[in-house]
């Protein structure tokens, strides 16, 4: 896998006539002071006429078909030669495209997302391609790989690929979203570089994909064409028209004819007359293919921008939860908000929307964001950083004693990235923990960092990556790395995961250092033992411990012994390293030990 990685008062002051210069002069001084502290937003004059384009900040590119190809080709070079090897750095950017066609090459590094406004992939064509490289690895035998190809993504925009196909080649936080590939879709780096494993969600692809070397994959909601070629350990197809046959572990497909329940991510766009706009997608149950293609009007609700407050990272964490506490949605422009405090979501139906890959960063051990037991909150685009001061827990999603029933209007967080260390030491004992019932999670990366900066045993320390305490939750991709315990706990009732990827940490200095309630090491996926129902497809824990010293895990998934928990298609592999994992589920599979090998269980009990 990553063997080789070693990231209106608003200012509503109406002038009546024979006020006097000092009055006018005193007003404007008091709101300019009042805005200073956070308390009071004055709209800018994009900003109040919903027509204009608003105030995404510097790192924001909007073009249409009338900006000279060239023009365009230019800044996206610029920004790929500068965010091609920055994977720690601080840098965010957006680029986005009006509808209309484009004979461009968008090549994407670090931290850039390409994404249309249109209602409808189709209404963006990217005539040349929305692409991801392959990048030197002298540890490779193929020389080159796509192991730490992250954060990064292309949503809602068709490409055209005027070269045999449209390359792909990421793994874990580089999400492609209502994509329309009008073509072959290439996953791998070439040359059979190692890839490890990315997400396609609600995008049709129509002619191949080929997988390559991508050890493990989530397509969800999607419509494949002519083929899906080959696959690793884990591949896993929910609700898409046109996915393999079922095979696993050989081939290693696990193939669900519809996703039990979802709602798409929320999208930027411009509507007829040019206004900006969110679009929040609706709920659905037992779906497959996609929202939008052959003309299908898609579900859900239309936000005008003027709903929401769109901070920018100077913005302290008070003033954004001033806006958030007056009922405004929240747009996140590029870059890294240092927060003194937790952002704290009270109100229903709030959208808190990344655009960029906007980093979240805690500085005094409070969490990132908080997020009230109320119905139908979105959370989507967002990374966040752990401080260097440790938090409890980086994410809440309601409280401990949260009972409401959500169903009907569930909580929902996509595409959201953690991370412990990588651009400098990161401390939390728990990245994610869901309290609130019937939440969805979908394409989540939590991730103590391998390598970057403040990498370490005793530096950058978390226990657990993802916590669930609610019932009715349902993941779609989660992936979750490297803790220094379990790296999931699900304590809810009725929970399901629609694939699950984790490599455990490879750091322990010795066994001692790493032994659990009970046993040799820590499972990564844990179900508590009073637990009676749950369900999983498609689960991956990998093992490569890399201090020279033989460390064992008993087992790498562990749940409870009862009718209904029930587990499908899962794999245990031994990547490199010393030791392993004697058994994939309780006490069922084979040891992957002291080389490489895969242990398969179909079913389990």
């Amino acid at each position: 896998m990553r063997t080789a990685r070693d990231q209106d008062v608003r200012a509503k002051s109406r002038v009546r006539r024979g006020i006097s210069l000092v009055r006018l002069l005193a007003l404007t001084t008091s709101v300019a002071a009042l805005t200073a502290t956070g308390l009071v937003s004055v709209a800018s004059p994009a900003a109040a006429n919903p027509g204009g384009a608003p105030d995404f900040g510097p790192n924001v590119f909007v073009y249409d078909p009338s900006t000279p190809a060239t023009q365009i080709q230019a800044k996206l070079d610029e920004l790929f030669a500068q965010q091609e090897n920055n994977e720690m750095g601080t840098n965010r950017y957006a680029v986005l495209f009006k509808p209309g066609r484009y004979d461009v090459n968008a090549k994407l590094g670090y931290y850039t997302t390409v994404a249309g406004l249109g209602q409808s992939p189709d209404d963006v064509d990217i005539n040349g391609a929305v692409r991801v490289v392959g990048q030197p690895d002298p540890n490779s035998e193929a020389g080159i790989s796509a192991l730490t190809n992250f954060w990064r993504s292309a949503e809602n925009l068709s490409v055209t690929p005027t070269d045999w196909s449209n390359q792909w080649a990421v793994s874990q936080a580089s999400p492609m979203r209502r994509v329309h590939i009008r073509g072959t879709l290439w996953l791998e780096p070439g040359n059979a570089g190692f890839s490890s494993g990315g997400y396609i969600a609600d995008s049709k692809i129509d002619g191949v994909t080929i997988n390559g070397s991508q050890q493990q994959w989530l397509t969800r909601d999607s419509v494949l064409g002519d083929v899906w070629t080959n696959g690793v350990w884990n591949q896993v197809f929910s609700g898409v028209v046109g996915a393999p046959a079922e095979g696993f572990p050989n081939p290693p497909y696990t193939t669900l004819p519809t996703s039990p329940v979802t709602r798409e991510k929320p999208f930027l766009y411009v509507d007829d007359a040019g206004a900006y706009r969110v679009f929040v997608p609706a709920l659905r149950h037992n779906t497959s293919g996609t929202t939008w293609a052959d003309g299908q009007q898609q579900q859900g609700s239309s936000l005008p921008i003027r709903d929401f407050f769109i901070a920018k990272p100077t913005d302290s964490a008070s003033k954004i939860n001033h806006q958030l506490s007056r009922g405004k949605h929240l747009l996140l422009t590029p870059g890294v908000y240092h927060l003194d405090r937790a952002l704290r979501v009270k109100h229903k139906n709030t959208v808190v929307l990344g655009l960029g890959m906007p980093s979240l960063a805690p500085d005094t051990g409070d969490a990132a964001l908080r997020i009230e037991d109320v119905d139908g909150v979105r959370i989507a685009g967002v990374l966040v950083d752990a401080g260097r001061r440790e938090s409890e827990t980086l994410v809440e999603v309601g409280d401990r004693h949260s009972h409401r029933d959500h169903s009907r209007n569930p909580i929902s967080l996509q595409d959201v990235f953690f991370r412990i260390g990588g651009p400098w030491v990161g401390k939390a004992k728990t990245s994610l923990v869901l309290n609130s019932d019937d939440t969805i999670i979908d394409n989540i990366w939590a991730w103590r960092g391998d390598h970057g900066n403040g990498i370490g045993w005793t530096q950058n320390t978390a226990d657990t990556g993802v916590v669930v305490n609610g019932d009715d939750v349902t993941a779609y991709g989660l992936f979750v790395e490297h803790y220094q315990k379990y790296q999931t706990i699900w304590n809810g009732e009725r929970g399901r995961t629609i694939f699950y990827q984790s490599e455990i940490p490879y750091d322990p200095p010795s066994q001692a250092a790493w032994n659990s309630p009970t046993g040799k090491g820590w499972a990564s996926y844990k179900v508590d033992r009073r637990v009676r129902n749950h369900e999983a497809w498609g689960m991956g824990v990998y093992s490569y411990f890399n201090q020279g010293v033989d460390i064992r895990a008993d087992r790498g998934i562990e749940v409870p012994k009862t009718p209904g928990a029930k587990f499908h298609n899962m794999v245990t592999v031994f990547l490199n390293g010393s030791g392993g994992i004697e058994r994939t589920i309780n006490e069922a599979g084979t040891p992957v030990v002291g080389s490489y090998g895969t242990s398969n269980v179909v079913s389990y009990p």
